[in-house]
């Protein structure tokens, strides 16, 4: 099949792993021809363009600053995005019959070009749901519902449900929320189609013979926790430097957060203000020093806002669970990571606020060594049973 991805993930290397990346490879090893459509925003002045990576064909679109910028700027340019990529499949696509499109959230803007496409080919549609729009925005107190923007985003959601075959979730309480907000979708295209990985062997390294934590100054006697991904809105960022501020009163624990974000700024000032001890907040690395990195920590963290009405479901399990690492999470009550990670062995939850509670999981997790070594099996087990490409692809092809 030709099979045509909407995203606005930056796609250049097909070769860079990710959770997109990873899925368009397992569909060209399949043997389908892949073409996937992905923005160059205008911070890298470059326009319009096709380019191949790894035998697939990848049509880079300028567009405004989408991500990283600010919300009057974002909210343009994700407006903006459905007429700028069916301009450009139009003219560098104009003749290829795709027989699959499929898209995720973010964003939900993708309506012209989903409906144009599906009726000139006659294509099957599939939305990979991993974000929902607008309510999250809503729950964070960006705008209210009954404002005109959560009016018109609210519409566009309901159109692209509508325009979609079939939706994949990525748990079961993400269908839950699908179904229970949405009474006119048809409960029979809703399934779950988890976030996943193309598995990669890793091994833990040695932190008392660590080059890269003697470089970062991170003590290797200590048991270290890691956060790395973004830092937003999203993450409740309030709690988690409540969570650092606390452990300051321990000696035998250590917090590294790594990554980006729309806070980030506000992290670096505290951390400048306060110089914890039992902590360190690093800029985004570079991939294969990061991967590094990861693999010398003992338990990998996650963090939602508390104010969450919709069930997120953050990927960075995925790498954590890659590296046999327990998860320590504080979330909102309706996600179903917790209780996935609960049930199952690899992990510890308590709601986001809850600093009691937290600490005692920290402490639990500093106690016993064969504990940690123990859930990070069995989350390496669910791993590959539940969240690998092949689950994906053929929650996907199923239908075909």
């Amino acid at each position: 099949m030709n099979i045509l991805f909407l995203t606005i993930s930056r796609i250049n290397d097909l070769k860079v792993r990710g959770i997109y990346t990873d899925l368009m490879r397992e569909f060209m090893r399949n043997g389908h021809a892949m073409y996937i459509v992905s923005p160059y925003e205008r911070r890298f002045h470059l326009p319009t363009g096709i380019m191949e990576s790894g035998g697939a064909r990848i049509l880079k679109v300028k567009t405004l600053n989408i991500q990283k910028t600010n919300i009057v700027e974002k909210g343009i340019g994700t407006l903006l995005l459905e007429s700028q990529y069916l301009h450009a499949i139009n003219k560098y696509w104009q003749g290829v019959k795709f027989d699959l499109i499929l898209y995720s959230t973010p964003p939900i803007t993708f309506n012209k070009v989903i409906q144009t496409l599906k009726k000139r080919w006659n294509a099957k549609t599939y939305l990979m749901l991993k974000d929902i729009f607008p309510q999250n925005a809503v729950d964070l107190e960006m705008f209210s519902k009954q404002s005109v923007l959560y009016r018109m985003f609210r519409s566009k959601e309901e159109r692209l449900y509508e325009l979609s075959d079939f939706i994949g979730c990525m748990s079961p309480a993400n269908c839950e929320y699908v179904l229970k907000h949405n009474p006119a979708v048809d409960a029979a295209k809703v399934e779950i189609c988890p976030n996943s990985v193309e598995l990669q062997e890793r091994s833990k390294r040695d932190k008392e013979q660590s080059e890269l934590l003697k470089e970062l100054n991170i003590p290797a006697s200590k048991r270290i926790f890691i956060y790395g991904g973004n830092l937003g809105k999203p993450q409740g960022i309030d709690f988690l430097l409540k969570v650092i501020e606390e452990n300051e009163k321990r000696n035998d624990s250590y917090f590294i957060i790594v990554g980006g974000g729309t806070e980030y700024g506000k992290m670096k000032i505290w951390f400048d203000t306060h110089l914890p001890q039992n902590a360190c907040l690093l800029a985004a690395l570079p991939k294969a020093k990061y991967d590094e990195l990861v693999s010398l920590c003992d338990v990998g963290l996650i963090f939602l806002d508390r104010r969450f009405t919709i069930p997120n479901f953050p990927s960075r399990l995925l790498s954590y669970l890659e590296y046999k690492m327990p998860v320590l999470m504080a979330t909102d009550v309706n996600t179903d990571v917790g209780q996935i990670a609960e049930d199952n062995g690899f992990g510890l939850w308590t709601e986001n606020g809850n600093i009691d509670t937290f600490m005692e999981m920290v402490e639990f997790m500093v106690e016993d060594e064969r504990q940690i070594k123990e859930m990070g099996e069995k989350g390496y087990r669910f791993l590959c049973e539940n969240y690998t490409v092949d689950k994906s692809y053929k929650a996907v092809m199923k239908h075909f």
